[in-house]
């Protein structure tokens, strides 16, 4: 390859598009969509059919209500591709719900859930849907500017395995974490509008991609 080709190869890997899906089948779909497309060189799209995960490099699992959006997965046979998603250690982000449906365990629950992560989790621990609040702090690996973090009914990561690094801790309680693929966060940065904690999504996927 001569030099101007490697440089043409150059320039246009570098602007390579990366197709990020939300999945679509409860919940805030479209405010992550929103910021997803804010983004440049990423093409979101909603998530309905299983097979549409083959063309993405990454996964966001909403928030929403976490019992509705389990018996979608499994009306809609979507455990199996998502599982199959997370082998290629292509990257998933769950927020809220999405926390949920990820943790290897649910405290007081056996429900079949996706069991991606290595946490434990405790529903509604940061207060019921009239306990809703927005906090402001800084998450020093997402941004060096404070984030709004919006908390709606939202879960408390009680226990984490060993390949589990701790992102946020909110007054000590443990509220975003993630490993090598996948990151999971108890409030939502899809509710403020700033797309930092998006980015910092992208950035993790463009790791694994390049």
């Amino acid at each position: 390859m001569g030099l101007q080709m490697l440089k043409k190869w150059l320039i246009g890997a570098g602007n390579m598009e990366i197709k990020i899906g939300v999945l679509a089948l409860q919940g805030g779909v479209a405010e992550h969509l929103n910021h997803l497309n804010q983004i440049k060189n990423i093409r979101a799209t909603a998530i309905k059919k299983p097979e549409e995960l083959n063309s993405c490099s990454g996964l966001i699992i909403p928030g929403g209500e976490s019992t509705t959006i389990r018996k979608l997965i499994k009306h809609y046979h979507f455990k199996n591709a998502i599982e199959d998603f997370n082998q290629q250690k292509k990257i998933i982000w769950g927020s809220c719900a999405g926390l949920i449906l990820l943790a290897a365990e649910i405290e007081g629950e056996n429900k079949e859930q996706l069991a991606l992560l290595d946490i434990k989790v405790k529903r509604n621990a940061f207060g019921s849907q009239l306990d809703s609040f927005i906090a402001k702090d800084i998450i020093p690996k997402v941004s060096a500017e404070p984030q709004e973090l919006v908390f709606i009914r939202a879960p408390l990561i009680t226990e984490v395995g060993p390949d589990v690094n701790i992102l946020y801790k909110k007054d000590d309680q443990i509220a975003a974490v993630e490993n090598k693929n996948i990151i999971a966060t108890a409030f939502h940065p899809e509710l403020t509008e700033s797309i930092d904690f998006h980015q910092y999504f992208v950035d993790k996927i463009k790791r694994l991609v390049n």
